[in-house]
C-alpha cells in the first residue's frame, strides 16, 4: 500500500507538470470518472517516467559521442565485462517496471469490477447503430446518426458535432455505477467514449462488461472504435449524464411511452398513420444504405423505388426486412425494431416514391409472425 501511495502521488504531480497538454488535442482526455481521472494520471505518471528515462539514455549518449569523438584524439577501452554495471542496467528497469505496474495494476482491478451496480443496460452493436436496453425497467431504444445526409455529402455546411450526433443518447444518472453489458448482432463492434475511460469490445455471441460512474452532468461523446464496414464513421456514441431526479423523471416518460407503443400494437392503424410513423423510422435506419429517395446504392442497396420485383412478392418484402438476408449486407430487424415501427416502415416503402401499392401492414401482423 505504501508503495501504490507514493507511485499514485507521484503520477499526481506528473499529471500537474503536465496540465498544459491536458488543454490541447494532442494529449487523453482527464475525464468525468474517478477511473478516468486514475487512468489520466498514470499516463501521466509514465509519460514523464518515460521522458526522464530518454534524458538520461540520450543525455549520456550525446555526451559521450561528443566528449570522446575520434577528432579529439579519444581512444576507446577494451574490456570484456563488467558484473557491477550489468546487474544495475538489469535491476534499475526492473524496478522501475515493478513500480508501474503497482498503480496499474490496482487501476486495471478497479475497472474491471462492475459489481452492485445500481443500474445494468444492455448494449448491442448493430451495422451502424447501437441499441440501449435498461434491464429490468422494460425501456430500450436505438441510437442512430443524426448527422443531416446533406452535412455527410458535403452539400450543406458541416456541424458543430458533425458524426458525433445520435437522435436517441444513452441516458445515465450521475453518481450510480452503471454496469454496461456489451454484446452484437453481426460484426465486433467497439463502444468507446474517452471522457468515461470505457473502450469495450462487443462482440457477436458472447456478453462483454464495463461499468461507469459519471461524476458530472454533461453529453459526452464518443464512437465505435472497430472497423466495422461500410458504415463505420457513422456509428457514435452520446451518453447523457443527469441528475438522479431527472433521470427518473426520463425513466418514467420512456416507460409511459413503451406502454402506449405495446397498447398501439393491437389497434387498427391508418395510412397516414403508418405513412407518417413509416417515414421517421426509415429516415433513421434505412436511408443510410437505401437513400432518402428510394434510389439505393446497387449492386450492395437495391432501390425501393419502382422495384417492381419486391412490390410483387409482399411476403419476401416483410421476411427481407424482418430477417435479412443472409450473404448480404441486410440485417435482420426483428430484434431492432418492434411490430409498430417494422409495419410502419413496410407499409412506407410499399407506399413513398410513386410505388403507391394502396397496401397496409398493421402492426399486430408483424407480432403474431414475430412470435411464431
Amino acid at each position: 500500500m505504501r508503495m501504490r501511495h507514493v507511485w499514485m502521488t507521484a503520477g499526481t504531480l506528473f499529471a500537474g507538470l503536465g496540465g498544459h497538454l491536458q488543454a490541447s488535442d494532442w494529449n487523453m482526455p482527464v475525464g468525468v470518472t474517478d477511473v478516468s481521472r486514475e487512468v489520466y494520471s498514470l499516463h501521466m505518471t509514465i509519460f514523464w517516467i518515460c521522458v526522464i528515462i530518454g534524458v538520461v539514455v540520450f543525455g549520456a549518449m550525446f555526451y559521450s559521442l561528443f566528449r570522446y569523438r575520434h577528432s579529439q584524439g579519444a581512444k576507446a577501452a577494451k574490456f570484456h565485462e563488467h558484473t557491477t554495471v550489468e546487474v544495475i542496467w538489469t535491476a534499475l528497469p526492473l524496478l522501475i517496471l515493478v513500480g508501474m505496474a503497482v498503480p496499474a495494476t490496482a487501476t486495471l482491478k478497479k475497472m474491471y469490477d462492475a459489481s452492485d451496480a445500481d443500474l445494468d443496460v444492455m448494449v448491442t452493436g448493430q451495422q451502424w447503430r447501437w441499441h440501449y436496453s435498461y434491464l429490468g425497467e422494460d425501456v430500450d431504444f436505438t441510437s442512430n446518426l443524426a448527422t443531416p445526409r446533406e452535412q455527410i455529402s458535403g452539400e450543406s455546411e458541416k456541424g458543430e458535432n458533425y458524426l458525433l450526433e445520435v437522435d436517441e443518447p444513452l441516458v445515465l444518472p450521475v453518481g450510480k455505477k452503471v454496469r454496461l453489458l456489451l454484446t452484437a448482432d453481426d460484426v465486433i463492434h467497439s463502444w468507446w467514449v474517452p471522457e468515461l475511460a470505457v473502450k469495450q469490445d462487443a462482440v457477436p455471441g458472447f456478453v462483454n462488461e464495463n461499468w461507469v460512474r459519471i461524476n458530472e452532468p454533461g453529453i459526452y461523446r464518443g464512437q465505435c472504435a472497430e472497423l466495422c464496414g461500410k458504415d463505420h464513421g457513422f456509428m457514435p456514441v452520446v451518453v447523457e449524464a443527469v441528475e438522479q431526479e431527472q433521470f427518473d423523471t426520463w425513466l418514467a416518460e420512456r416507460k409511459a411511452a413503451a406502454a402506449q407503443e405495446a397498447q398501439g400494437v393491437d389497434r387498427e392503424w391508418t395510412m397516414d398513420e403508418l405513412m407518417e410513423r413509416g417515414e421517421q423510422v426509415y429516415g433513421s435506419i434505412c436511408a443510410s444504405c437505401h437513400q432518402a429517395d428510394g434510389s439505393g446504392l446497387p449492386p450492395a442497396f437495391p432501390a425501393l423505388a419502382g422495384n417492381q420485383a419486391l412490390l410483387d412478392e409482399p411476403e419476401r418484402h416483410l421476411d427481407t426486412v424482418v430477417n435479412g438476408v443472409s450473404g448480404t449486407a441486410m440485417p435482420a430487424f426483428r430484434t431492432t425494431l418492434n411490430p409498430v415501427e417494422i409495419a410502419a416502415v413496410i407499409t412506407y416503402e410499399r407506399n413513398a416514391w410513386g410505388n403507391e401499392t394502396g397496401e397496409v401492414t398493421q402492426p399486430a401482423d408483424i407480432a403474431d409472425m414475430l412470435s411464431e
